[in-house]
């Protein structure tokens, strides 16, 4: 049976791909050797930069963010060195596999998932490494999972403090271009990211912002390495080429992309991004629901996870949801399966869409008989009335 009007993909990416980007995807396949394909080489590379906020390289991967994860470890990284990570929420620990199963020592500060890293604790396990023998300080900025935010800035400052000569590596998968990151001003050494969320691409696309620093740990990194290898990127990237056959038709989305953020104005977009935050986060605690983030300050502009009351399935709800709506909401990964479900509100958004999306929810919540105070939808509104 057919369901009339469109589909509400609400979950925290990949978020909705805007007919701009989708006509730019379309365009003819190009010699990805020719002249042509340098310009497009070249744009995307440069437009980059401006939205990680670097002048230094970034290197694009026909890759998922698993792999620009991948990359950022074995590229500066060798056999047995000791990786400092805080557990923020199921993505940081997906990382933390990734370093243990390539030989590294990873080592995680605890979490409650509902905040993100601490940087006075991470301080404090510094400046007890008098030998220096951590090598990498790993922080997911924007948690998928629990709909929380590292302070980036700050815990560069932390590592400064504690003295300490760790690489900073920064997973922004999620965060990157909805919410304010800047690669050179807080002193990241490699930053993460993909092309499904803020960049509003299809899956496909992965990134490595890289300082100096970095660079320089790559000439002396002793993890084996081939397809990710950053030194030979450089010499292709410099005309605009790629060592390998690039994701053409995705490079004209993400020069699309890039054009459209600019076109808005990236402050704009990352207060579109708050808004529509904070107006989610009135709806669920005037249902009398609890927002998974608990820690004022670090609640996510990306999304919003939402605890159910005791007794309640999340998934139940959602599938529900979905087939009485045609809603697609987040669900609760490992440690909150099926106590969680998580609204995205990122990418090509706007008000009305948000509205739309909230009164999906709360007749979800209805029709599954879950405990809640109706009119969440119209506080949201007041926030977006201001």
């Amino acid at each position: 049976m057919r369901n009339a009007g469109r589909h509400f993909l609400q979950i925290p990416g990949p978020s909705a791909v805007p007919e701009r980007i989708l006509g730019a995807i379309s365009r003819q396949t190009i010699d990805h050797r020719g002249p042509d394909f340098a310009k497009v080489g070249q744009r995307a590379l440069s437009g980059l930069k401006t939205i990680f906020k670097t002048k230094e390289h970034v290197v694009i991967y026909p890759a998922s963010g698993t792999g620009a994860w991948e990359a950022a470890l074995v590229n500066v990284l060798s056999p047995g060195d000791r990786v400092l990570m805080f557990e923020t929420g199921h993505f940081s620990t997906l990382w933390k596999k990734i370093a243990d199963k390539l030989g590294l020592k990873a080592e995680f500060i605890q979490g409650d998932w509902r905040g993100g890293a601490d940087p006075d604790q991470i301080e404090t396990y510094l400046s007890e490494d008098n030998a220096y023998e951590i090598k990498a300080v790993c922080v997911v900025h924007n948690e998928t999972s629990t709909g929380s935010v590292s302070p980036v800035a700050a815990v560069r400052k932390a590592i400064d403090r504690a003295n300490h000569p760790a690489l900073f590596m920064v997973d922004t998968i999620s965060g990157l271009a909805s919410l304010e990151y800047e690669h050179d001003e807080w002193g990241v050494d490699v930053t993460i990211s993909g092309s499904q969320k803020g960049l509003m691409l299809p899956p496909g696309l992965s990134f490595n912002a890289v300082s100096k620093k970095a660079m320089a740990a790559n000439k002396m990194a002793g993890l084996q390495r081939s397809y990710w290898d950053w030194a030979d990127m450089v010499g292709p990237n410099e005309k605009g080429y790629f060592p390998y056959t690039p994701s053409t038709n995705l490079l004209y989305g993400l020069n699309e992309a890039i054009d459209m953020l600019h076109e808005e104005g990236l402050e704009n977009v990352f207060a579109r991004h708050a808004r529509h935050g904070a107006a989610t986060r009135a709806a669920v605690r005037f249902w009398g629901l609890e927002v998974l983030c608990s820690k004022q300050g670090q609640e996510s502009g990306v999304l919003t996870a939402v605890v159910m009351p005791e007794g309640c399935s999340a998934d139940a709800f959602r599938a529900l949801t979905l087939k009485s709506f045609n809603i697609s909401l987040g669900n609760g990964l490992s440690k909150v399966v099926d106590k969680v479900f998580r609204v995205g509100h990122l990418g090509d958004f706007n008000d009305l869409m948000l509205v739309a999306t909230l009164a999906g929810v709360e007749m979800g919540l209805k029709k599954s008989n879950v405990p809640h105070s109706r009119g969440g939808v119209g506080a949201a509104m007041d926030i977006l009335n201001k």
